[in-house]
């Protein structure tokens, strides 16, 4: 994105109060990410596929993402998981050419339904892209913008819950007034985090997240979401395979063509994949 607030629409709040996307179920209360047997979906694609024009970026896909945990897309670049990714909260409608097709459910309502409203639907799910974007404002600002696009009131609880969420507490509590542009890229791309998460969305996508930083900045985001996920579903597309192995507990392998071509828990799909293709893009066989 390169508007200059390019995370006008990514914001996302839950609040307990009607939502005017037509989204009425409150989430779960976080569980322990070590008990993820019986997570319920909270984000389903039923058949879902993406054109730009008369190009299918994304054959039919079907799957259900859990609750409460960390969901991996990984696959060689244009097998559409950036794509898929953003059909999630409907950031792909800012493509003029983009064409929808199936179902993508959230809380079991369709989000391409005619009655959904995509602001209200991007309180709910919010989105963090691949390289740090803080706007050329204060580290107190650049977390307050995600609260007032969505109308919350500022207040200084909510900008701390924000930063220590996004493990940077700690290390800005004392130069809040600050530019956000000051900081390292590591604790840029968490301030965006922050930013993100400030009003408190049920959902976060990841497009790339760390692929920009090095990597000590790199562990720490890794670090981070997994302690998002106590609180947070997350969805992430990722080049690297060894950190899509470290991190998540579902993945999803996209290959060229933009089909899925296996889902499931993150240790049987590395460790004994149904799919011969999987077994050679994890291996290093192509891609």
């Amino acid at each position: 994105m390169t508007t200059s607030d390019p995370d006008e629409s990514d914001g996302t709040t839950a609040s307990t109060s009607p939502d005017p996307g037509g989204f009425a179920e409150a989430r779960t209360q976080p569980t322990t990410r070590e008990d993820t047997s019986g997570a319920r979906s909270v984000v389903e694609s039923r058949d879902l596929a993406v054109y730009y024009g008369e190009e299918q970026a994304l054959q039919p896909t079907s799957m259900e993402i859990p609750e409460h945990q960390v969901t991996a897309i990984i696959g060689p670049s244009g097998c559409g998981k950036s794509t898929f990714l953003r059909s999630i909260n409907r950031m792909n409608d800012l493509i003029d050419v983009a064409r929808v097709e199936g179902e993508l459910l959230f809380r079991g309502k369709n989000v391409y339904d005619q009655d959904v409203d995509s602001v209200a639907l991007r309180r709910r799910i919010g989105m963090v892209f691949q390289k740090p974007n803080p706007f050329p404002k204060s580290i107190r600002d650049n977390v307050a913008y995600g609260l007032k696009v969505q109308g919350e009131e500022v207040t200084d609880e909510k900008i701390e819950r924000a930063l220590k969420h996004a493990a940077l507490w700690e290390e800005v509590k004392d130069k809040l007034d600050s530019s956000g542009l000051d900081l390292s890229g590591g604790q840029q791309q968490r301030l965006c985090i922050a930013r993100a998460i400030a009003p408190d969305p049920e959902v976060i996508l990841m497009d790339e997240p760390a692929s920009a930083l090095d990597p000590v900045a790199t562990s720490k985001i890794e670090d981070l979401i997994e302690d998002l996920a106590r609180d947070y579903t997350v969805v992430i597309v990722t080049h690297n395979m060894q950190q899509a192995a470290r991190i998540s507990d579902k993945t999803a392998v996209f290959l060229t063509g933009g089909e899925l071509v296996e889902f499931g828990d993150t240790n049987k799909v590395f460790e004994n994949p149904e799919n011969q293709q999987v077994e050679d893009y994890i291996t290093g066989k192509f891609g």
